[in-house]
């Protein structure tokens, strides 16, 4: 399969799946603009193999709505103009914030799960969609989600990424359903449990991964390299 000739932005491209997805655009022969929080090193490791000029690296604070509108504007200019597929990935998991945690706690954790986990990637599913129409041309995007926006999580600290994580899902659908006539494709990747440190941060506070690995009827826990192979299929239209 090949991506030759697009261009994909990627987001949270520093760990755990988007790290993946990144490596496997890079191997498909996508052009592609990968975004990162704070850690350039895991971005840069993501990108290695990739031919030169064939990916940029954009810091972002995708909590900052403005710095959100940036990256979608810095990625357009230094993609000559074209955006084919947008990865929305990135997300933050607390491990607190919980209902018997306390108000302070609350609150500073659903807001940050809201800005980062919904608002964010609407944002820039907003400016993706609107770029192509502008185009009269196809899209792409792929939305990283999770079984736990249909199924909830075991997990009480996690109540506010479940949340927040269920409504840009719904977002994503609503732009399936909506703009599939314009030539615009939404997808929704929503898997278990995949082997990633946010996962396994989270298996902790749930009985560990020999509990959780226990309720998985494979009894495996998802390679992030499977998630990224789906993630090029589905980018390639």
């Amino acid at each position: 399969m090949t991506l030759e000739g697009r261009t994909v932005v990627v987001t949270g491209a520093s760990k755990g799946i988007g790290q993946a997805i990144a490596r496997a655009m890079v191997a498909a022969g996508a052009r592609l603009v990968a975004q990162y929080g704070q850690d350039r090193a895991g971005a840069e490791e993501a990108v290695a193999d990739a031919a030169p000029g064939q990916a940029l690296l954009l810091q972002a604070d995708l909590g900052d709505p403005g710095a959100v509108d940036r990256l979608w504007d810095e990625a357009v200019a230094a993609a000559d103009g074209r955006i084919d597929v947008l990865v929305n990935n990135a997300a933050v998991m607390r491990q607190s914030g919980g209902i018997l945690d306390g108000a302070e706690e609350w609150d500073r954790v659903w807001d940050e799960a809201l800005a980062v986990n919904t608002v964010a990637p609407a944002r820039l599913l907003r400016h993706a969609v609107r770029h192509w129409l502008d185009r009269a041309a196809p899209g792409v995007v792929v939305g990283i989600g999770s079984w736990v926006t249909t199924r909830g999580t075991a997990n009480p600290g996690a109540i506010a990424y479940a949340a927040s994580k269920a409504a840009i899902a719904a977002a994503t659908k609503t732009v399936a359903r909506t703009h599939a006539k314009d030539g615009i494709l939404a997808y929704v990747v929503s898997p278990g449990v995949v082997r990633t440190r946010m996962s396994v941060e989270s298996a902790a506070r749930t009985g560990g991964e020999a509990a959780v690995t226990a309720q998985l009827p494979m009894g495996e826990w998802v390679p992030p390299e499977e998630i990224a192979d789906l993630a090029v299929f589905l980018a390639s239209g």
